[in-house]
């Protein structure tokens, strides 16, 4: 008897479209073989076995979109019609939420390789750049300056990536960079299975990543903690910057998101499984990887 991956078999069986929408929907614990949660892609399935996927109402190709529809929508930022870059793009979560509304074109940037879902690899509207490392892009490798920057990144620091996202951008631009305390932080503050809950952590996370954008002449204008949480329960953040902007005090927005993360934290489940091991600090792996959970 022939045995699958268990990405692979959902799509033979029809359940999803692409083996991206397959992991997308098994990290999200969507998947059950044999009355039990999946645990990874790769599981091996029998052709008999009972698989089984919960279907929540989707409204982007993976959970990645509405923690960025979340940030437009508290920043304030109009996407319609406007050039967009997706850094760490992945499965496609945040360019999925770009176009939906409205963007002109998403340059689509990832150092992976065929993981965004196929309805936007093949839109005419996405520019797929992949294999790319984002701290090496330059304004010749877009197709447009961009006039939006979104970023989702896992293994590697925002921190290091800042620097290049403000040299392609396009003067005046938003940005949106989704930071995860979990690779801003030193090995030794991250937790057991690489989840940060200190809120010492988080404060220097953002921190490290504000200082980067005004280093690199982006002005931090405001943060919010993510309404969901990372792929292992971790807190996220997503901060809103922009360019040649005059300087503002983060203070009391920052207080605010840290005591939004503060109630995430503590409504957490326990023992919550991600889709990948999180514990690597800075500089732990490739940059431009997206997790879009």
């Amino acid at each position: 008897m022939t045995r699958r991956r268990l990405d692979a078999e959902l799509v033979r069986r029809g359940l999803v479209r692409s083996r991206a929408e397959a992991r997308a929907a098994i990290e999200a614990g969507l998947v059950t073989v044999g009355g039990r949660p999946a645990g990874k892609p790769s599981t091996l399935v029998g052709p008999d076995e009972p698989v089984a996927l919960a279907r929540p109402p989707r409204r982007f190709v993976s959970r990645g979109g509405e923690k960025l529809e979340a940030a437009l929508d508290r920043f304030g930022i109009e996407v319609a019609g406007r050039d967009c870059l997706d850094v760490g793009a992945s499965t496609g979560g945040f360019t999925d939420c770009l176009l939906r509304r409205g963007a002109a074109r998403v340059a689509a940037v990832d150092v992976g390789y065929g993981q965004l879902a196929w309805e936007l690899r093949t839109d005419p509207r996405v520019t797929v750049l992949e294999r790319t490392n984002a701290r090496d892009l330059t304004p010749e490798d877009l197709p447009f300056p961009p006039e939006v920057v979104v970023a989702d990144l896992s293994f590697t620091s925002l921190a290091l990536v800042v620097p290049a996202l403000a040299r392609v951008a396009a003067p005046g631009a938003a940005f949106v960079l989704l930071v995860k305390p979990q690779f801003e932080a030193t090995r030794a503050e991250v937790g057991r299975g690489g989840v940060v809950r200190d809120a010492g952590v988080w404060r220097r996370a953002l921190s490290r990543v504000a200082e980067a954008c005004r280093a690199a002449g982006i002005e931090p204008l405001d943060v919010m903690a993510s309404p969901l949480l990372g792929p292992a329960g971790n807190v996220e953040f997503l901060l809103h910057a922009a360019a040649e902007a005059p300087r503002r005090d983060l203070g009391e927005a920052l207080v605010r998101a840290l005591a939004e993360a503060a109630h995430l934290s503590a409504g957490a489940r326990p023992g919550r499984r991600g889709d990948r091991s999180e514990a690597a600090g800075p500089g732990g792996g490739g940059v431009g990887c997206g997790a879009s959970a």
